[in-house]
């Protein structure tokens, strides 16, 4: 702990890459994990989801049954102490695989948040971009006289709307893993923190950062498959070590 305090001391371009594990303190589910719901039921991919409006229909009806925790979740400890270590000019960007929103309502500048897999708190279309709040397409299925019998189209120029979240075989967005690897390659301390590092491109993020000279700290309840390369691994609760850490 005292190393790393040093380094976090040091440095002055940290990256923050944040997964699922520092959001189920919040009480997200981390839904890859055992018991998850990718465990119960099988994804739905980004092509049926494009060719299918059965496919669109039921990725709504499950997206808005994940809502409820999303819903009622709030920036833990762990968030918070990230947001107090941005206040002191030390991080240059959070990564994050987490689509839950809550590094935006801990404090963060929007643009200091690139969120490699989207974000899950509003919706767009596939064609022209256009935003869409949930609110109004939950009203546009469950209207009586459609029952989650027809999938929502914008209102611009009729494309498919979706979740501005990364479905499973969907690309990931160009511009922000631009950003992310600019970033990764010019910091001087790379922390991941609650992943599993299993899941790329993304995974790949922490290792251009040690191959271009940053040191690399793992903070995570379990052993990841980059523990091999980091200079420091923690394997604890996450929360109470980020606030012991960046306090």
């Amino acid at each position: 702990m005292n190393d790393i305090k040093k380094w976090i001391a040091e440095a002055n371009k940290i990256v923050i890459f944040t997964g699922a594990g520092i959001s189920t303190e919040s009480g997200i589910p981390d839904f890859r994990s055992p018991g998850g719901i990718w465990t119960k039921m099988q994804p739905i991919m980004f092509q049926d989801f494009l060719s299918s409006e059965a496919s669109q229909i039921e990725s709504w009806k499950r997206k808005f049954v994940i809502d409820k925790d999303m819903k009622v979740a709030k920036p833990n400890i762990g968030h918070i102490a990230i947001a107090k270590l941005y206040s002191k000019n030390k991080i240059s960007y959070i990564l994050t695989q987490n689509i839950d929103n809550l590094h935006h309502d801990s404090g963060i500048p929007d643009n200091k948040i690139i969120e490699l897999h989207g974000n899950s708190t509003y919706a767009k279309c596939l064609n022209c971009n256009k935003r869409y709040e949930l609110n109004y397409i939950k009203e546009f299925l469950e209207k009586k006289d459609n029952n989650y019998s027809t999938a929502p189209k914008c209102i611009e120029c009729n494309g498919i709307i979706k979740s501005a979240t990364i479905s499973f075989g969907q690309p990931m967005p160009i511009k922000e893993m631009q950003i992310a690897e600019k970033a990764s390659i010019e910091c001087d301390l790379f922390i991941a923190i609650g992943s599993s590092l299993k899941v790329y491109p993304a995974a790949g993020l922490p290792i251009l950062a040690k191959k271009n000279g940053a040191k690399l700290i793992i903070i995570n309840r379990e052993a990841t498959e980059l523990d091999s390369i980091s200079d420091k691994v923690l394997n604890k609760e996450i929360g109470v070590t980020l606030d012991k850490l960046f306090y």
